[in-house]
Formats: structure tokens, sequence, C-alpha cells
């Protein structure tokens, strides 16, 4: 075999035993100019820089596509015809791949279809005891019998199984199917789903229809935390040779295409940081040439033209192959014969090649085993509740389960929803929803379920926000427009009020789009579904033309007017923008209304789950135990003389200091303390808070020093819980804490009985300031002040007023100072350029709005400032306030040794 470069490789045997030469150009680039980039490519690959590269480098260019007739030039014409020859034999059809699903849930001598019928059947006599309703038997009847036509009756068995095997675990494992499956009958009979067919507003077609044939998409929720066991059973029941997980191909973008270019080109990694920062949601409005001056680069440096220039190039390129967020697929033959598959980086797992869309594309069905934080910290706030005795509800004999929270109507919990007193709440946390929530006040189970769904790019950009609200204020503005037919007819009610009287006349799900297109334009439920899918896609490949043209004519012909068609066309685009399915809604709405009980009746114990789940959510550890103190929590320092690794209750000490200030309306104090865990201690070990529990069983730590020897904690182990505070019990104040580590040394074996007393040494205790910025530095929260307060006497001379003025009505339209440690940025694309911030102090917090021109004008204060001053006009509405911003201040020069990291753009 003779390459491209003149170099001549092993030979091409075919299967018999006769050697047959053909030319081969090693082609990895497919032209010439590309060299620079395939260096890169290939330093990055090795993980060098390309100066260090050597050998792994080509030693030409010449490995590059050329034509039939260059190539003549370079080879016998023979060989050619051989290379176009084998060429020809490499077709491969991916229609030819056959997929079968793995059957063996289903018992010998029972047809598959009659086994899921008897499943679905059980499970409909256990939630409809007393009879099943009329109308859900008959949507059962009528899913099953189309699961049975388009074959999924082993997919819908496999998930029913997973599931059920989670909830037998103990604890068992929290669960809860979402997206469009809930719109099923059958899954909640199976308990894959809680979002009951009682609903009435449910559509199958959004889950499963003949039209699409393809596999329905079915997304189970698990503990994040207990998600792996899952996994592994999925491995264990079918092989890892049969199951694998699906993966997702991760692609270049601007700030990693510049990071990974530029550690191939030598730069720096501190100059890349400041490089990549001109990626941010935010752009500035200064040309690139400036904004790199202002950050100390040359902008004629040829090795920053390079860079932009090959990170351009790459940008799209496929960068890395990721693990898909829980997306199983499982066949009854081994995978290997149907997709390339690896082992994956973590232990125990197998992944498949190629992209999850293309797996869609080939109908391999995939079942999503996903993760979701709040299913972990739910289940443990209910231990925690069982373990302390505090459940005091019906089963309290029993380990409580998310069934026995009640969903009935308690008006104190919705008081505290729509005073938006919802931080830590499933998915009404977000300022956008705490914006929503005094103005919609919720006040049943369904108009949570609005609430999930109309903050969402959706509703925002299809303008059905405002009319809704507008409607709920004032009733008699709710129009729900009659066909020509209809008014013929003399009808009193129109369809349209059929499926869209319970959203005020506004479609606000996706079914409700769905519907209303089949009611006003005739079209079928597939032709609805292939409406739903073109609305996903419009905004990347366009082709919602086609449906404009039918939708138009359809309600035409049916005597509806023109306006009412583009308006209906208009919320159709907005959806383009992503509007979610009612029965997602409502699978949300359900634990954000547990979430919601849970913080309302026992705020300690929540937050304490809530810690303990961490990462996750909204908000980071500081701001929750922030809103626990509001809510008349106790929260107690990191102790090793008493915390474990997660946050733990404690009995409540009596209070020794000034009283507490009440907590919100219907908020009553807790019985118990909550004590924060080691977890807090930021790069401590878990193996660490595993010995010094275990020690601590043994017997009472009698100093630092017994500490160390019995727990076995090291030097850096032991500076890291001095510094953190956690030795106080045992030292006193940080500065001797951090003397005894020092002096704690592991004795050798030959003085281990050995006796050591030392003269004790004087050391002043640390100021509040110390203590307060070394709490954060190891912690990231402080229960001794806020730094804010610190600063107060220097705020008041700069006339900053305190959070709390932001929130007084009695302000709404004044120019206010106000300043607070930035701790969330958001720039959603929805909101037209708009970024915003919110800031705390000791008082609350300050929601700020920054329009893009001074986003764009104080570009640098706006992303780097971790103490922010912002002048600006407040402005009120419904109960929320919002602080209009006409100028930034960086004050981060105030607390410079504070260490903060905000939470921006998530």
């Amino acid at each position: 075999m003779r390459g491209g470069n003149g170099q001549v490789g092993r030979p091409y045997a075919p299967a018999a035993a006769c050697t047959v030469t053909v030319a081969a150009g090693g082609v990895h680039m497919h032209q010439r100019r590309r060299r620079a980039l395939q260096d890169v490519m290939t330093a990055i690959r090795v993980g060098c820089t390309v100066a260090e590269a050597g050998h792994a480098l080509f030693p030409n260019g010449e490995r590059h596509l050329r034509r039939i007739d260059d190539l003549l030039a370079l080879y016998p014409q023979d060989l050619l015809a051989e290379t176009v020859r084998i060429a020809a034999l490499c077709t491969f059809d991916l229609r030819k791949l056959d997929y079968r699903y793995p059957k063996e849930l289903v018992p010998a001598g029972v047809a598959a279809i009659d086994h899921l019928r008897a499943l679905t059947r059980a499970g409909a006599r256990s939630h409809w005891p007393a009879g099943v309703p009329a109308d859900v038997a008959a949507q059962v009847d009528r899913e099953l019998e189309l699961i049975a036509l388009l074959g999924y009756e082993h997919f819908f068995l496999t998930v029913e199984d997973i599931v059920r095997w989670a909830r037998k675990q103990e604890p068992p494992i929290l669960c809860q199917g979402r997206g469009s499956s809930a719109n099923s009958a059958v899954c909640y009979c199976l308990g894959i789903t809680a979002v009951t067919p009682e609903n009435g507003n449910l559509l199958f077609e959004r889950f499963l229809s003949k039209e699409r044939d393809e596999p329905p998409d079915i997304d189970v929720d698990f503990e994040h935390e207990r998600r792996e066991e899952v996994i592994q059973y999925v491995f264990r029941k079918y092989g890892r040779d049969r199951a694998a997980l699906a993966a997702t191909v991760i692609s270049y973008r601007g700030r990693s295409a510049v990071r990974d270019v530029g550690r191939a080109l030598g730069i720096p990694e501190d100059q890349l940081d400041h490089l990549t920062g001109m990626f941010s949601r935010v752009r500035s409005d200064r040309p690139l040439e400036a904004w790199l001056r202002e950050r100390g680069f040359d902008p004629g440096s040829p090795v920053l033209h390079r860079l932009f220039k090959l990170a351009s190039e790459i940008r799209g390129f496929p960068r890395h192959l990721s693990q898909h967020v829980g997306g199983f697929v499982i066949s009854e033959q081994p995978l290997h014969h149907l997709v390339p598959v690896e082992n994956a980086s973590m232990p125990g797992r197998t992944i498949i090649q190629w992209d999850k869309d293309d797996l869609e594309t080939m109908k391999l069905l995939k079942v999503d085993c996903l993760a979701l934080g709040m299913l972990t910290c739910l289940r443990k706030c209910l231990d925690l509740l069982h373990r302390h005795g505090l459940w005091n509800r019906p089963r309290s004999g029993d380990r409580p389960a998310l069934a026995d929270i009640p969903m009935a109507d308690d008006p104190d919990v919705y008081d505290m929803i729509c005073h938006a007193d919802t931080v830590g709440v499933f998915q009404i946390e977000s300022r956008a929803q705490m914006a929503m929530l005094p103005r919609l006040l919720p006040r049943t189970f369904y108009d949570l379920v609005v609430e999930v769904a109309i903050v969402r790019p959706g509703p925002i950009q299809g303008d059905m926000v405002h009319p809704y609200l507008r409607r709920r204020k004032r009733p008699e503005e709710i129009d729900y427009p009659q066909s020509q037919i209809e008014r013929a007819s003399g009808t009193q009610t129109s369809r349209v009020h059929d499926v869209l009287a319970r959203t005020l006349g506004v479609p606000i799900f996706q079914e409700q789009v769905m519907k209303l297109i089949q009611v006003v334009a005739g079209f079928t439920a597939g032709e609805a579904d292939q409406l739903r899918r073109a609305m996903a896609a419009w905004k990347r490949r366009g082709g919602l033309g086609h449906f404009r043209d039918r939708i138009r004519a359809g309600m035409l012909d049916r005597g509806y007017d023109e306006a009412y068609f583009e308006r209906i066309f208009r919320q159709i685009q907005g959806f383009g923008e992503y509007g979610f399915p009612e029965s997602h809604a409502a699978s949300f709405a359900q634990l954000a209304w547990t979430s919601s009980w849970l913080k309302h009746h026992h705020p300690t114990a929540f937050t304490a789950a809530l810690l303990n789940a961490q990462p996750m959510g909204f908000y980071q550890p500081s701001q929750l135990v922030q809103d626990a103190q509001r809510h008349g929590a106790r929260i107690l320092p990191v102790d090793v003389t008493a915390s474990t690794w997660d946050c733990t209750l404690e009995p409540a000490p009596l209070p020794t200091g000034p009283a507490s200030p009440p907590g919100p309306p219907g908020c009553e104090k807790d019985p118990v303390a909550l004590r924060l865990g080691m977890r807090e201690i930021r790069g401590l070990s878990q193996e660490l808070a595993t010995r010094i529990v275990a020690a601590r069983g043994e017997a009472p730590f009698r100093d630092v020093a017994d500490l160390a020897c019995r727990a076995r904690v090291t030097g850096s182990e032991r500076a890291r819980l001095a510094d953190a505070g956690a030795l106080q019990s045992l030292s006193g104040h940080r500065h001797r804490a951090r003397w005894d580590s020092a002096g704690a040394e592991l004795p050798v074996p030959v003085l281990a009985a050995a006796t050591i007393r030392e003269e004790a040494v004087a050391l002043r205790p640390p100021l509040l300031r110390e203590d307060v910025m070394a709490d954060y530095a190891t912690l990231g929260l402080s229960l001794r002040q806020h730094p804010l307060a610190l600063l107060r006497d220097e705020l008041d001379r700069r006339r900053v007023s305190p959070a709390s003025a932001a929130a007084d009505a009695a302000n709404r339209g004044r120019a206010l100072r106000c300043a607070g440690l930035v701790t969330v940025r958001q720039h959603p694309g929805t909101a037209k350029g708009v970024t915003f911030v919110t800031l705390e102090d000791e008082t609350g917090q300050v929601n700020v709005v920054v329009w893009r021109a001074l986003a764009q004008k104080q570009h640098r204060v706006l992303l780097e400032a971790a103490v922010m001053a912002v002048d600006g006009v407040l402005e009120a509405s419904d109960g929320v306030h919002h602080l209009i911003a006409k100028r930034l201040h960086d004050f981060s020069a105030l607390l410079p040794e504070f260490s903060f990291a905000s939470r921006d753009f998530h």
C-alpha cells in the first residue's frame, strides 16, 4: 500500500491469500491550507503544545484530498483502479439494521400485550379501588390497542420493571415520570407517572401516535444520588453486551475553542482565563482591539491573530463524546452488532458512540433514567422527619412517603407561595418565577401547573402571559371565538371554549395548541403532532410555511376571521421557543407543591435536606441558610464534636442572645436546630468525616491532639478544620485552633503512650471581620454576620440604602443607590438583551434590571464586580420590586479579602 506522501505501507490483502497493492493517501484534511489546523488538532489530542508535539505531527502537508487526475501522476493506474474497487465495496445501509427489543420480561406462554394489559388493570384497580371511571377505562383500552398496533409492549414493560425495582429498595428510590409520557393513562396505571388521567386535558397523541411511527419517549426522574443504583440494575439485568448508555457529541463553541487552541499554541492559563471572558452571554459594545488592550494584550500579536483564526475554524467541530443524562438502549441481541460501543470513563458502564439524535433517527428504543436533585432532597427531608419523630401525619408509625403529603388545599402554604417566599422550592424558586407568583397568585393546584408552564420562552414569546394575567383579574375580557358553522347553528359555546376554558382562552400548553389546531383548522391528531415537531425546529430549520397556509385555509373555511388566525399563528411561533406540555407541568407542579409544603411546615428539616442534596437548585448554601434563619430556623456551626458529614437536626437550644425576628406569616419555629455538616467545609473529604465520627463514637475528644491521634487527622486536614472554625469547641477561637492543630502531630509509635505538656501561649481572638471572611473562604457562608454589615458605616457615607428600602413600596419611583454581594447574574434569551442581577446585603435582596445599553457601556463592572452598587429607580407592581439600573459601581475594593463566587448564567 503506497501512501500519498511517498511512503510504502502494509499491502492490502483480500480474503484470498494473494497480496494486492492499492493506493491510499492517508488523508487528514480536505485542503493543504488546513495544515496549521491539523497540527493544532494533533497537539490537542496528544495533550501538549504544537512546539512540543515533535514526531506526533506529520512531516509535510501532503495528506489532503486530490483530484483523480492529480493522483494519476503519483500512482499507477492499476493501483488506483483497485482502490476504487475497494471503495465501491464499502457500502452500509442503516435501514438494514435488525434491531429487536428484549422480551424476557414476559412470562412463558403469555402474549406481551396480555401481560401489559394485566399489569395495567391491576394498577388501575389499586388507584381506583371503588371502580375505574368509565372514561379512564376507555382511554386505557384505546392506548393499549395503539401500543399493540405499533409493537411497543416490551418497551412499556421494561420501564415498569425499572420503576417497580426502584420502589422496592430499602429505602425506596423516589422516582416520577414526566414529559409527554405523563399524557398516558397506561403509564399512570403502571406507576410510571403521577399525573392522573382524570385531569381531563391530557393528549395521548402528544406521546404516541400512529402517524408519527416513532418510539415513545418515557422520561423517569430518579434521586440524583441514587440513580447509579438504577443504572447498575439495568446493566445487571440485561448485561453490558445488550445494554448501553446513549452519548452526546459535544462540539466546540467559542470559549472551548479559544481555550483548547490557546493551550496548543502555548498561551498561559491565566491569559486564557482573560481571553475566554470575551465569550460572556452579555456582549460588550467595545471593539475587540479595545477589549484586548484593556486587559493588557497586544491586538497586533501574531500569536493572538493565529489563535482567533484557528479558533473560528474549529468552532462546530466535535470536541468529545459525553454521556447522555441517562438514556439507555437495550437490545435482544448484542449491541455491538448494531452500533459501535465502548467502555465509559466511569467503571461499570458501557456507552454507545453514536449521538442520541442518531439513535432516535434509527428508531432504537431509548429508556431515559434521569436524575433529579429535588427527589433526593425530598427523600432526605422525609428521612429526617421520620428519624426525629417530627412526622405527625396519620401514618406516623411508618416511613413517610411522598403520597403522605396532603395535596388538599392548604391556605397557609398558598400564602407562602403567593408572597414568592419560595427559596429552595422546586421550579418556582427562580427570579422570573418569583416575579410571576405575586401577579398570578396561585390558590389551587391547577394554578401551580399554569405557573410552572407560563414562565417559559414559548408563552412569553407568543404574547400569552399578559393576556392570561389580565383575564384572571378581569374575567369579562375572556373570549372564545366561534366558527361560522357554530354561529349559524346557534350554539351557545364554541369548541374553542372546550380547549381553552381552563386557561382563560389563552393557550399555555403544547397539548392545547395541538387540540386547538384540530378544532379550528381541521387537523388530524397525527397532523397536529407533526405541527408540534415543526414548532420545535422552526427556529433552526424553518418549516412552518406549509403549516401556515394549511392553518389559514382551514380556519378561514370554518369561518374564523383573519385576525384570529394571525393571533393563533403568532402563538404557535412562540411555542417554537420552547413551551411546556401540560402533562410535564403537572408532574413538576406536584413536586413544587410537595417542596412548598415541607418548606412551610418543616423549614429546618427542609433546609438540612437541601444542603445535603447539593449541588442542585438555584441557590447556594449561603442563601439557603439565610432564608432558613428568616423563617425562624436555628443554625448551629460545623463542629467536630457534634457534626457528621451531612447536616443534621438537634434539639433546639434555648435562645441566649436577642430574640430572632419573626418569620413570615403562618411560620412557626421548629422544635429542632440545624447542625451544619462537615460537607460544608470546602476541600474536606467525606472519608475524613467518617473517621472523625467513628473516633468520636468511642469517646468524646479531649482536645485537638486527641482528635488528631484517634481519628488519624493529618496536618493539612487539621489546618482545614481549624480555618473553618470546626475546632472551636476544642480550642476556642480560630487562632488558637490553628496553633493547636499545628502542634498536634501524629505520634510516632515509640511515643504513642507518652504525654507531652506544653506551656500555653496567649493568642488574641480574631476580629469579627476576620472571622466572617474566614467563614466565607472555607464554608461559603457565615453564621456570625453578613459581609455587607461590616461595611454599613462606609456604605452610609456613600449614601447607599439597605436592600430593605428596595422592598418598600413607599419608595416606588424614587432614585436609590443599593449595594450588595452579587449572588446571581442572568441573561435569558427571551429578555431582549436585559441582564438581571441579584444583590444581597444583611437586610435582604435587591433585584436589579440592567438594560442592554448600560450592560454594554459598563460591561466589565457588570461581569466582574463581586460587590456591586447600583444607582437606579425603584419600580414596584403587584408586590414585585425591581431597581432599574442607571449606573453601576464596583465596590469590591471595600472587601479585598472576600472570597465568594456568584452563580452566573445558569
